[in-house]
């Protein structure tokens, strides 16, 4: 039986992971699993629910009984449901952000998520993108890549981000929501954001998405 291809890319906000994980995964032929997002419906679950995201107790309530599951589009990829329903055109607004950023310190939470996702990649392979992806989620797949990017590119491809999608955003308020999300994914005691010696690091700050997949295509194909 072949085993599944598993990628793992992990790395703070803004530096391309998302983009980069797609377009990998088509080079690849194996599901792309957004990992945030998973983290963002139980997020926007808090929200709409009216509960304080800081509120442990309620929150994991919530999350115990959300109904969060992967469903499979036509062309192989995943999306996210919550209690049946595709999330994504409501996952993105700065306030889900911040609330997911809070909740996802929760090891209950990111206990779930990571059940989840193990049982999915297992079955079909997939490139996954998140924060403790290589380092939690799937520590024993040989391709593992950290992606980064000095400060200033992260909080204007951020603010981009939000301006392309249509939604009001000021830089100086990204950039604080960028750092304090930093500060949270970095220092929570329940797989922090960091690395080791097995990722391959990856310096995005002046290339672009395509010249990124190009160096994780060699480095799986073992030419890079």
């Amino acid at each position: 039986m072949t085993t599944p291809l598993i990628v793992a890319i992990d790395g703070p906000s803004g530096v391309g992971k998302s983009t980069a994980a797609r377009l990998l995964a088509q080079r690849l032929g194996v599901p792309f699993l957004d990992t945030g997002a998973m983290y963002r419906a139980i997020g926007l679950k808090v929200l709409e629910s009216g509960a304080d995201p800081r509120d442990h107790t309620r929150v994991l309530a919530l999350s115990d009984a959300a109904d969060v599951r992967l469903g499979r589009r036509p062309d192989g990829s995943f999306e996210v449901l919550l209690d049946g329903q595709p999330v994504e055109s409501r996952i993105r607004t700065p306030e889900v952000s911040e609330a997911t950023s809070t909740i996802s310190i929760y090891p209950e939470v990111r206990q779930r998520m990571v059940r989840l996702q193990r049982e999915t990649a297992s079955q079909y392979g997939a490139v996954l993108e998140g924060r403790d992806i290589g380092t939690r989620v799937f520590p024993e797949t040989p391709y593992k890549f950290y992606l980064d990017a000095r400060a200033d590119v992260r909080f204007r491809r951020r603010f981009e981000e939000i301006r392309a999608a249509g939604r009001p955003a000021v830089y100086t308020d990204v950039e604080e929501e960028i750092s304090r999300r930093d500060q949270r994914d970095s220092t929570r005691p329940d797989s922090p954001l960091t690395r080791d010696d097995s990722y391959v690091l990856i310096d995005s700050s002046d290339l672009s998405a395509e010249e990124v997949v190009e160096r994780m295509v060699r480095v799986i194909a073992g030419t890079g």
